[in-house]
Formats: structure tokens, C-alpha cells, sequence
């Protein structure tokens, strides 16, 4: 018997490793990407808290519209999306709909766009009673990311 760790079956890709966050990007703005709302949130690094933005909801060349006032107001260093990905770690349509966004945000804005995986983050905003789960989640999905940098 082998002492390596055991790796996830071929059929369920692992989870993308986090990227290193430049000490000097210390504000950020979440995404928590649908296809008809948008949740946001804005942090920084030195609290590592979150506060809830208004959720976009706009699709297309409107969503990047109103995501591109957002970046204009508040000027973050880089963006953070949430990634959901299946309990077992296994991607699915939104999967890839989320990351083809942070794609397109890299793109447009010539900003970083960190990935977090976001499994449960509306579950729990649902159940923390938010007015607006999206975002709520968006908030979730910061904070986590946030923590991750200390």
C-alpha cells in the first residue's frame, strides 16, 4: 500500500488550487454571479468583512454596465467570483457560466479575478433570513475569501 494521498476520481476534476493574493490588493468586490441577478458585495483586506452592495439585475451588456459603475465607484484592486461547484466537487452549467464571467471581467477590466468556491453560500444567506440572498452571498463568498488571506 501506497502512502500518497488518495487523488479524486478522474470523472470529478478537482477544485482549482487559490491563487496567491498580492499583499498589496487590500480592496476587493464580490461577485456572486446568476443568470438574472448579480449579488455584490465590497471588503477589504485589513477588516476582512464585507458589506452588501445592490444586487445587479441585468443580463448581458447591461449586467457588465452596471458592474462596470460599480468598479468605477469603488475602485477595488482585484474581484473575487463565486464558483459553485456540485456537493462533490464535480462542476456543472453554472459552473462554467460563473467562470466564463470571470473571464469576461478579466477582460473587460484588466482587473484579477480570484475564484472561491461558493458551495452553500445562498443556502446559508437564505437561512441567516437576508432580504437579499444574492447579496448576502456575494458577502459570504468575500468574507471567505478574506479569511483565506490571513
Amino acid at each position: 500500500m501506497s502512502d500518497a494521498p488518495a487523488s479524486p476520481p478522474a470523472s470529478v476534476p478537482a477544485v482549482p488550487a487559490p491563487v496567491p493574493v498580492p499583499a498589496h490588493f487590500q480592496t476587493f468586490l464580490a461577485f456572486d454571479f446568476g443568470l438574472k441577478r448579480t449579488g455584490v458585495a465590497s471588503g477589504n483586506r485589513l477588516l476582512s468583512t464585507a458589506t452588501p452592495q445592490a444586487t445587479i439585475k441585468a443580463e448581458g451588456d447591461a449586467r457588465f454596465a452596471q458592474v462596470e459603475a460599480r468598479i468605477k465607484e469603488w475602485q477595488p484592486d482585484a474581484l473575487v467570483i463565486g464558483v459553485p461547484y456540485h456537493p462533490d466537487g464535480a462542476p456543472h452549467e453554472n459552473t462554467r457560466r460563473a467562470q466564463k464571467f470571470a473571464r469576461q471581467l478579466r477582460g473587460r477590466f484588466n482587473l484579477q479575478v480570484f475564484e472561491v468556491d461558493e458551495r452553500y453560500s445562498t443556502t446559508e444567506a437564505l437561512s441567516s433570513g437576508a432580504r437579499d440572498a444574492d447579496a448576502a452571498s456575494a458577502c459570504i463568498i468575500l468574507e471567505q475569501f478574506l479569511r483565506s488571506l490571513t
